[in-house]
């Protein structure tokens, strides 16, 4: 048991890493709205990552089948979406988020929720579960024996939110550094990059579709 416990742990801050649309957002939310709320940001993702563990452990075929058949369509939806999330970060004041933040409206089921959507509706994460669980050595199928899964789905989502409270608590540690007008060039250079990312998964999968159409 262990042994898988260390294995989901691993994978789970394998698949957090990367740098992509939910770790911009919780450096930005981090810096504008403090550590809680970029850690829970965080934890939206952990949830949405765990939520991927178990389809590719449990071998549940009827939703692989429709991550793998429409898995352009859905990248096009997810690029759309992330694609929504930049503009709205772009256009967001940090003033009123420093002053919800003072007021105590923080909002937090907000920053769990946002991330989740964003998570669910990208289906790479599924398949970098897969390669990560391949490379990694855990097998996956319904002769699996079921304690064996959930402890290593308790690794994964341990393993996603050690790494999301350490990036928050680290990116912390310079917030009172920054000043007002830092902060509105932070958001909009985090809604650009969030942006960015969403035309990339808009465009990808729009040219696969056509490749395999």
């Amino acid at each position: 048991m262990l042994l898988e416990l260390l294995k989901g742990f691993v994978v789970g801050i394998c698949a957090s890493v990367p740098l992509g649309p939910i770790g911009v957002l919780c450096i930005q939310r981090t810096l504008s709205k403090g550590r809680s709320s970029g850690f829970i940001t965080g934890l939206g993702a952990a949830v949405s990552d765990t939520v991927f563990a178990a389809v590719a452990l449990l071998s549940i075929s009827y939703v692989q089948h429709i991550l793998s058949d429409y898995r352009y369509a859905v990248m096009i939806v997810g690029g759309i979406i992330v694609g929504i999330f930049g503009v709205k970060l772009f256009m967001t004041n940090p003033v009123k988020q420093i002053r919800r933040v003072k007021s105590g409206n923080r909002h937090y089921w907000q920053d769990f929720f946002s991330t989740v959507l964003m998570t669910i509706s990208n289906p790479g994460a599924f398949f970098l579960m897969l390669g990560l669980f391949a490379f990694i050595g855990i097998s996956r199928g319904e002769a699996e024996p079921l304690p064996r899964i959930a402890v290593t789905l308790a690794g994964v989502f341990a393993g996603a939110a050690l790494w999301w409270h350490v990036l928050s608590t680290a990116i912390n540690m310079f917030r009172n550094k920054l000043r007002l007008r830092q902060l509105i060039m932070i958001n909009r250079v985090a809604g650009v990059v969030i942006m960015v990312l969403g035309l990339i998964s808009l465009f990808e999968g729009i040219y696969r579709f056509l490749m395999a159409s």
